[in-house]
């Protein structure tokens, strides 16, 4: 008796594979774009402007849920639509929440009143004074961030572009999953936590 006469008797389905293969990528598939679209974000740093918390070639991940519950805070890293072109993407870290007064002297940010001291922060060797190292004072407006490269000497960031708006936020920096350097990959950096 042939497996199809077989089948017929049993009542079984012949199992058709490569159907199955199919359906299992598609369905992988549609659960990857989701979870992409509304939960995660993935990046990869393309510039220097925060070293040396992130590394150029550093791959990231974002949590997109992260502001949905909560407001960004003081020192959060985050990904957010770049203020003159929508289309892109930057990162960089919250300085200023809505109602907080900056003021930049010689390099040196003042929230508050209050002279930030963070050691996260990296100022180029020999660098002269620019225009951005000293801000007046001035307070962030509602619905609005201000941020800030890590690398400061070398980070185009809102003392040049302005203020980012809340809802142009995309999301929490939480982990490095991947690292490549000019040297290949770096390998103690991978699983390390973003803050």
């Amino acid at each position: 008796m042939s497996k199809k006469e077989k089948d017929k008797q049993t009542g079984e389905k012949p199992k058709n594979s490569s159907k199955e293969i199919i359906d299992s990528i598609v369905v992988a598939f549609v659960i990857a774009v989701f979870i992409r679209t509304f939960f995660l974000g993935v990046y990869t740093i393309p510039t220097g402007s925060m070293l040396d918390t992130l590394q150029i070639g550093d791959f990231i991940l974002v949590n997109k849920l992260s502001y949905k519950f909560s407001k960004p805070e003081h020192d959060d890293i985050v990904v957010f639509e770049y203020p003159l072109n929508p289309k892109v993407d930057y990162i960089k870290r919250v300085i200023g929440v809505p109602g907080d007064v900056i003021e930049i002297k010689d390099k040196t940010v003042y929230r508050n009143g209050e002279k930030l001291e963070p050691d996260y922060v990296r100022f180029e060797e020999g660098y002269h004074l620019a225009i951005s190292d000293n801000v007046e004072k001035f307070t962030v407006p509602e619905g609005f961030y201000f941020m800030m490269g890590d690398n400061r000497d070398n980070s185009a960031d809102s003392r040049f572009w302005g203020y980012v708006k809340e809802d142009a936020i995309v999301g929490k920096a939480f982990i490095i999953y991947w690292s490549w350097g000019e040297n290949g990959p770096r390998f103690s950096r991978l699983l390390n936590l973003i803050h």
